[in-house]
């Protein structure tokens, strides 16, 4: 190990505020402020599922645009660019107003979170993997959730001090570009070490199926996480017992997610990451249900528990095993993977509002994206591996 593990922590907590912000806010403030939007210029359920969508197909061609090799920049100048683009483009949401003015900067911010996940993984993961200390992956992917329950917090606070979804925005993207600045000391433009060997899968011809399952597994919890992570405030707020306290919720999410990866982390070196991950589908399949049979705060707050404790868990399995999968450097699986999360997750809020349109009710749409992710799940179970990882153990270590 070259270097110490005061270095590989402050890489980790590197990585912890580039995804609280580029991810955990520049992709998901957008739940917590939009009951205001609705509310302040009447944005339609269409409209508002649209603009999300709008949102996750820059997520998706910015996954790809990631993965090819001729981008210039190298990885830290794709983080870099990414990040400050977050910041911007959610700065510039409170500033104008017309739906198509909307579509094109969620469009935009969408391509800099995926160059934020996609680079500030590949960097922060090889080189925590090349210092000896992997675990400390849960702290990188533990930003995302710490965004998502700092963002609760931050809109709730604005909205008591009389502020609205414009001053929300502007707030918002102006503690990403703070982030930025943070961040550039602790990911520095060091040389970065050689991949670790691949998964002792990716010698056999086997490997290549597994990465297809998880693939398209992985764009199924894609559309089956979404319309929920999307609307469960705006669910929470279209209740008259529950306006008001529609943050509580968000807030629950949040705080789930955060240390929800080192949970999942650990179950998945306990069961093997694609039992673990297959366990979580399921999991979040019950909250995601419960969403919306739920009729008081303690049901929608205990869906949003669930939720929130698996998606980030389900995201950082889907990205180890990959990253396990792969031959040579990573960065074209990660980018695949999610590219394909991208176009799950495009998908499914332009269905949700439309679906509300025609029948009043995000029922349908919730129960088509409770099938995807126990699909999703039947996909990566690894069957008689599982068993033979848990009960026909060695004696004794060689």
């Amino acid at each position: 190990m070259s270097e110490d593990p005061p270095r590989a922590l402050s890489l980790a907590a590197g990585g912890f505020i580039a995804l609280a912000v580029a991810q955990g806010i520049g992709r998901f403030v957008y739940t917590p402020i939009l009951p205001f939007m609705v509310a302040g210029i009447g944005l339609t359920k269409p409209e508002a599922g649209l603009i999300a969508s709008a949102n996750f197909l820059g997520y998706l061609l910015g996954a790809l645009a990631a993965a090819s090799p001729r981008l210039p920049g190298g990885k830290r100048g794709g983080f870099i660019a990414g990040l400050a683009g977050s910041g911007l483009t959610t700065a510039a949401m409170g500033l104008v107003s017309s739906v198509p003015a909307f579509l094109a900067l969620r469009f935009l911010g969408g391509i800099a979170s995926a160059f934020v996940l996609v680079f500030a993984s590949a960097l922060v993961l090889e080189r925590l993997a090349a210092m000896g200390r992997p675990r400390l992956s849960s702290l990188h992917f533990a930003g995302v959730g710490s965004g998502i329950a700092f963002s609760a917090l931050l809109i709730a606070g604005l909205e008591a001090t009389g502020f609205g979804w414009r001053v929300q925005w502007l707030a918002s993207g102006g503690f990403t570009l703070i982030a930025l600045v943070l961040t550039l000391p602790l990911i520095p433009p060091a040389p970065e070490p050689r991949p670790v060997a691949p998964h002792k899968a990716a010698a056999s011809g086997g490997s290549d199926g597994r990465m297809r399952r998880l693939v398209l597994a992985y764009g199924l919890f894609g559309f089956g996480y979404v319309i929920t992570a999307t609307f469960i405030s705006t669910i929470a707020r279209s209740s008259p017992s529950l306006r008001g306290l529609d943050f509580l919720v968000w807030l629950a999410v949040g705080l789930a997610a955060a240390p929800s990866v080192a949970l999942w982390v650990a179950i998945g070196q306990r069961l093997g990451n694609e039992a673990a991950y297959a366990l979580a589908n399921l999991i979040e399949a019950l909250g995601v249900a419960l969403s919306v049979l739920a009729t008081s705060l303690a049901g929608l707050v205990l869906a949003a528990l669930l939720l929130g404790g698996t998606m980030m868990g389900i995201t950082a399995l889907g990205l180890i095993e990959v990253r396990l999968l792969s031959r040579g450097d990573p960065r074209r699986s990660l980018a695949l993977m999610t590219a394909a999360f991208g176009f799950g997750q495009m998908i499914g809020p332009s269905f949700a509002g439309y679906a509300y349109a025609f029948t009043g009710s995000f029922r349908g749409a919730t129960f088509a994206a409770v099938a995807a992710l126990v699909i999703a799940a039947v996909l990566v179970w690894p069957g008689d591996r599982l068993w033979r990882r848990s009960f026909d153990k060695p004696a004794a270590l060689p």
